[in-house]
């Protein structure tokens, strides 16, 4: 058995502590094993600036399973990072960008079982090189790398009472009529659909798909993109055999007798996703990047410099994002899917 790998993330945030507030739970919580892609040094000074009584032991990632008991594994970086909690440094960039990297490439060679990822900070990165817009478009560069051809990342937050997709991102309002149409809608909808079924168990995934007007235009009365593009795309979906119901009003979409009808809701831009997931669930609530040829979880929050280093992070989602990884872990391999 593999353990998950583990990204802290930017340093100078709270990913280091509330990694560590996970370890120091292992037992109270069951979590299954994990070690840290970071600079151990780092991990020690954050542990003894934060309290936290914490066992480290320098590991391999095929020693971290057998570790985890009684110390908190680290696999070293090349690359030493400075603790600076609440300064984000264009210093530590490349650290930042080993972890990711490393853990996608163990969890692809089977070294590590999935990845998760703690929050990181753009302008550092930037500052250092980085020239992807975030995580997500990192990982999908490093998957298409893997399998010599592009990937289409799919964005999920899944809470204990509704995972939720969008459909556009980190684009601004006005934009996403612009960008929505048909393909886009029909493609997130097929991985979303298949992750569902392959990676959560669930045979016959029910998706729920929101209108991207009030009333989900009324008919074309308040807009015609549900008629002329979120429309078709559910009858493509349906044709191909998958549960896909709307357009639907998103303003009665996310009330519990709502919920208990479908599997994910599908959102056509940012907020209309991420307001409800995170009203039900922000301190549990995990965000799955589906479309990968590895499992990767994160914690639905950010850096949070603002508390770094001060004790006061709670780990609550990154527990929920292990244990997720795991999970999906686990009924991926029962699946026998590479």
């Amino acid at each position: 058995m593999t353990a998950i790998a583990v990204s802290c993330g930017d340093p100078s945030g709270i990913g280091p502590e509330i990694a560590i507030a996970c370890w120091l739970k292992r037992k109270q919580l069951g979590l299954p094993p994990f070690f840290l892609l970071a600079d151990p040094a780092l991990i020690e000074a954050r542990a003894k600036l934060t309290g936290q009584n914490c066992t480290i032991a320098i590991s391999t990632p095929v020693r971290a399973e057998g570790l985890f008991a009684d110390a908190l594994p680290v696999v070293p970086l090349e690359n030493a990072q400075i603790d600076q909690p609440g300064t984000p440094l264009a210093e530590n960039a490349p650290g930042t960008m080993e972890a990711i990297e490393r853990a996608v490439a163990l969890s692809l060679s089977g070294e590590a079982r999935a990845v998760v990822t703690c929050p990181i900070a753009k302008k550092p990165l930037y500052d250092a090189g980085f020239r992807f817009p975030g995580h997500t478009e990192f990982l999908a560069h490093l998957a298409a790398q893997h399998l010599g051809h592009d990937v289409t990342p799919v964005m999920m937050l899944a809470g204990p009472l509704l995972r939720a997709v969008p459909v556009t991102i980190h684009i601004g309002i006005a934009q996403v009529p612009v960008v929505l149409d048909i393909p886009t809608i029909v493609a997130i909808c097929r991985i979303t659909a298949a992750a569902l079924k392959n990676q959560f168990g669930i045979a016959e995934p029910r998706l729920a798909i929101a209108g991207l007007n009030p009333h989900a235009g009324e008919g074309g009365s308040m807009g015609t993109e549900d008629e002329i593009i979120v429309r078709p795309a559910i009858q493509i979906l349906r044709a191909e055999g998958i549960d896909a119901r709307g357009p639907l009003p998103a303003d009665t979409m996310f009330h519990p007798a709502a919920r208990a009808t479908y599997d994910v809701a599908i959102c056509m831009y940012h907020d209309q996703a991420l307001i409800p997931a995170k009203t039900l669930g922000f301190d549990d609530s995990v965000n799955v990047t589906l479309g990968l040829p590895f499992i990767r979880t994160s914690p639905d929050h950010g850096t949070a410099f603002n508390i770094a280093g001060t004790g006061q992070a709670k780990p609550d989602s990154l527990i929920a994002a292990i244990r997720l990884a795991y999970e999906l872990a686990l009924n991926k391999e029962e699946k026998n899917i590479a």
